[in-house]
């Protein structure tokens, strides 16, 4: 029963139209006066902020904001992997053979999520993360590591909850969502970096220009809190031991290594 009212509630709010007007609201200044509730329900850290508080016009401003400069230090051993986001690590494990995952006692596919088997099969057997951005979390991308972009491309149209419930209760997000895969290529072995949307705002903004991507360098960000996938090729990277899920994590924090 629960399933069914979480459900029926997400697609009479899911449309086009409500989407929209969300999206616009954030963007008016309209939306300033939300401004100091927001930050202060979602204890937003201001001292790390770029800009204070008052400087911020909208609520899609502060969606978006940036951190001062050192405020992310990023692991710098060139064999580390880092997180790309500000996040809770919910779930971690190894890509089983027929390309799932499990998610919150949930199976996804990989190939559904990647857009084809063909896609999938170099992460068989390989690992993969699932970062979870709440509204309070800092929404720029970084990258996880330094390496080459193989391709670049975008799947699904609407974007479902991606939060405990959404993972729970809703239709298969991870899969479904509209989500933006990057394949990054480093020392002969690849892994996927899958940006996937959040409810009502699909809005994923790329940020960095050219093939070559550097390890903590910003890529991309969100206009509201989403979810980032990590998929590594097998036989590419090895967890730190002190990962667990879920846990707290952010950006230029090490996850573990490439090899």
């Amino acid at each position: 029963m629960r399933k069914w009212l979480y459900r029926l509630l997400i697609e009479l709010t899911n449309h086009s139209l409500s989407s929209k007007l969300l999206a616009s609201f954030a963007k008016s200044r309209f939306s300033a006066w939300l401004i100091p509730s927001y930050a202060k329900i979602y204890h937003i850290n201001q001292e790390e902020m770029e800009k204070s508080l008052k400087n911020y016009k909208t609520l899609q401003q502060l969606f978006v904001r940036r951190l001062k400069a050192g405020a992310r230090p990023v692991d710098d051993d060139e064999c580390t992997v880092v997180s790309p986001v500000d996040a809770v690590i919910e779930e971690m494990g190894i890509i089983r053979e027929n390309s799932e995952i499990i998610v919150k006692g949930k199976p996804y596919s990989i190939a559904e999520m990647l857009g084809s088997a063909e896609a999938a099969q170099p992460y068989v057997n390989g690992f993969f993360f699932i970062l979870y951005l709440s509204p309070s979390h800092y929404h720029r991308i970084h990258s996880p590591i330094s390496g080459m972009i193989e391709r670049q491309w975008t799947l699904g149209r609407k974007s479902y909850p991606v939060n405990r419930l959404g993972l729970k209760y809703g239709k298969r997000p991870l899969e479904k969502n509209y989500r933006l895969i990057t394949e990054v290529k480093a020392g002969g072995k690849r892994m996927a970096i899958v940006k996937i949307g959040a409810m009502f705002v699909n809005s994923i903004e790329l940020t960095h220009t050219g093939e070559q991507l550097v390890k903590g360098e910003e890529m991309a960000y969100f206009s509201f809190g989403s979810t980032v996938v990590l998929l590594f090729e097998r036989g590419s990277f090895a967890p730190d031991p002190r990962i667990v899920a879920p846990m707290p994590v952010k950006v230029g924090e090490r996850l573990g290594y490439w090899r």
